[in-house]
């Protein structure tokens, strides 16, 4: 097979795995909030709770990755991925009463943590080393084009928000089925065996990387639960449907992140992407019934979330180029804990106060991570993952200007 085809291929499915994973599973929630939070009769703060057991379940599976990912390799995580958001939203489809849909939101929710991590491995395995960052950056587009999937069902009309979640379903057990054909090359690498120890993810460098995923998860899990809310109590009935659909167009832009990198370096680009999170969380706070405000709200925040993956992506690449895997879990772990205190912390706040209070504050702690930047260096990386493996199997040593 042409090694550019195989490439192509294997980001295909990873972008449709991961669009699975995060666009439906894990954020699909937060599309038809209003709607579920209507037909259970539940409070806002009772409707973060149960946003917030998607990212439960994200965490659990990511524990999981962790332990096995150098014993199993990529592919039985990246179905395990599959499995659980095909079972978990089958399971918010039947759902009577809210337990069943706590139940059904954390195990679709466990799909995004069993998905990203092993992509690491994979493109490692599979992928030329000068063509790693530009696919790493690639593939959490996929949550984009699922958004605007999601987005453009909804506004069409067609059907309920049970209709749409079986929808997710069948596309889950297709995306499944692909990349269980395309991973089925990949394997446990024996050098990544029984070698974790607490020093290796407390490394250099590791503080400021874990900050920031800590913040984005927080900001990330309190918009995509509650913008929509937000927007549908101050505008018309389609707004918060226009919004989630403009979010998904906006992220696909960020397929290309890997070139701003490239150019900017990830400190810079890093600086760039938070400002426009906080920027745009709170228009939203601001201005939730203004379509001006709205428009560049989703435009703003659909480009940078989906480039911050990218991002961590590629600096955890960069952080821990020896256990891409291993490293990339801790990473996504500190994003995990944020996601799960988010809607329910923000949720409580936002029955004492208002979601646009809580907004608010989201985009405050978007703007206060501007500082947490990557600042590693080529020389400093060479010597962290020297006693680890040969030099010439080190690879994304970019400096990070």
């Amino acid at each position: 097979m042409n090694a550019g085809s195989a490439e192509w291929r294997l980001g295909g499915a990873a972008i449709a795995m991961i669009g699975v994973s995060y666009g439906f599973a894990r954020y699909g929630y937060g599309l038809f909030e209003p709607q579920i939070r209507e037909v259970f009769g539940l409070s806002v703060g009772a409707s973060g709770a149960i946003a917030s057991g998607a990212y439960l379940g994200y965490a659990l599976a990511l524990g999981a990755v962790g332990m096995l990912a150098d014993r199993l390799g990529p592919r039985p995580l990246v179905i395990a991925a599959g499995v659980s958001a095909a079972l978990g939203m089958a399971l918010v489809v039947l759902a009577e009463q809210p337990w069943q849909l706590l139940a059904g939101v954390t195990v679709a929710g466990a799909s995004s943590g069993f998905a990203w991590s092993p992509y690491s491995d994979a493109v490692d395995q599979l992928v030329a080393p000068a063509r790693r960052p530009a696919l790493l950056a690639a593939i959490p587009s996929g949550t984009a084009f699922a958004i605007t999937a999601a987005g453009g069902l909804a506004l069409s009309g067609v059907g309920t928000w049970r209709g749409a979640w079986t929808a997710f379903c069948g596309i889950a057990v297709l995306a499944t089925a692909c990349n269980a054909w395309l991973l089925r090359g990949t394997k446990p690498a024996p050098r990544m065996a029984g070698r974790t120890s607490l020093r290796f993810f407390l490394r250099p460098g590791t503080a400021a990387l874990y900050s920031t995923a800590l913040s984005y998860g927080v900001v990330g899990a309190v918009y995509w639960t509650f913008a929509v809310a937000a927007i549908s109590g101050a505008a018309e009935a389609t707004a918060g449907l226009v919004f989630w659909t403009l979010l998904g167009i906006a992220g696909i832009t960020a397929i290309g992140a890997g070139r701003v990198f490239a150019r900017l370096g990830l400190r810079r680009s890093h600086a760039l992407l938070f400002s426009a999170l906080g920027v745009a969380t709170a228009l939203i706070a601001a201005a939730p019934g203004w379509w001006p405000a709205i428009g560049i709200s989703a435009i703003a925040y659909g480009f940078a979330f989906m480039a911050t993956s990218g991002l961590l992506a590629v600096w955890s690449y960069r952080v821990f180029p020896d256990r891409p895997a291993v490293g990339f879990t801790a990473t996504v772990l500190f994003l995990g804990v944020g996601a799960i205190i988010g809607p329910v912390l923000f949720g409580a706040l936002a029955d004492l106060w208002s979601l646009r209070a809580v907004l608010l504050l989201a985009a405050a702690v978007a703007m206060a991570t501007l500082g947490a930047g990557p600042r590693r260096t080529a020389a400093l990386i060479h010597r962290q993952v020297a006693e680890h493996q040969p030099e010439q199997n080190v690879p994304g040593r970019e400096a990070e200007r």
